[in-house]
């Protein structure tokens, strides 16, 4: 009695769907303990791409709309703007989209196309027809480009499965957190698109990083950046 209503409805889908285990991130990491959150978080895409399906629930998307109407609420949830729902969306094989009264309003894979035009995000690289490590860099960065996260740190922390990488989680240490993840990618990525950044983006122009090699956010690499092969 005491489940929101988002988590109860989750467990009744699941079991629904005939499936026995569900997990979710809200109640099922103990973030209390930074040893057991550090764990979750290096893990956490091997276990979205394991998971035989993944449930995406749009509290701001209405049931009653075709999701592929440009003017659509769909397009514009708040869902595709967050840092962590990145992995949530790229690593499953299968993730299903259900509106504000839980009704399924289709999977990633036929909504692919107003999902590309909405994110950016290559439709290979969404219906996995296509191994991340087939994208440069930089176009892995420009998907991460213009979400975000309550922390500072997790902007890095979430990108570590789109890459491969695992780093030590350190919650304070601020933007250092991308730079550390840039470096472990450098060590593992023969890739020089990493250094393809705008300075001065658009959409930060007060920030200048002129004399920077490394980027400071991902928020720095722009679709100029990911056009580049």
């Amino acid at each position: 009695s005491r489940l929101s209503p988002k988590v109860r409805d989750a467990c009744k889908r699941a079991l629904d769907d005939g499936l026995e285990f569900i997990w979710i991130d809200s109640c099922c990491i103990d973030k209390t303990s930074s040893s057991e959150l550090s764990e979750a978080i290096n893990s956490m895409y091997a276990w979205y791409e394991a998971a035989m399906v993944c449930y995406a629930y749009l509290p701001d998307v209405g049931s009653m709309e075709n999701p592929r109407n440009l003017d659509s609420t769909f397009r514009r949830s708040v869902w595709f703007t967050r840092g962590w729902t990145l992995q949530e969306l790229i690593a499953p094989s299968i993730v299903t989209f259900f509106a504000s009264d839980w009704k399924s309003i289709g999977g990633k894979h036929g909504l692919a196309e107003a999902i590309e035009e909405s994110t950016g995000i290559d439709r290979a690289a969404l219906t996995n027809r296509r191994p991340l490590s087939t994208f440069t860099v930089a176009q892995r960065m420009f998907w991460a480009s213009r979400r975000i996260t309550t922390r500072k740190e997790d902007e890095a922390y979430c990108l570590m499965g789109l890459f491969g990488i695992h780093i030590p989680t350190i919650y304070g240490e601020g933007e250092n957190a991308f730079l550390r993840l840039q470096v472990e990618i450098l060590k593992e990525i023969p890739d020089q698109t990493i250094f393809v950044w705008e300075s001065s983006p658009r959409r930060l122009p007060d920030i200048n990083y002129r004399k920077a090699i490394l980027a400071p956010s991902p928020h720095m690499f722009t679709e100029d950046s990911a056009n580049i092969v």
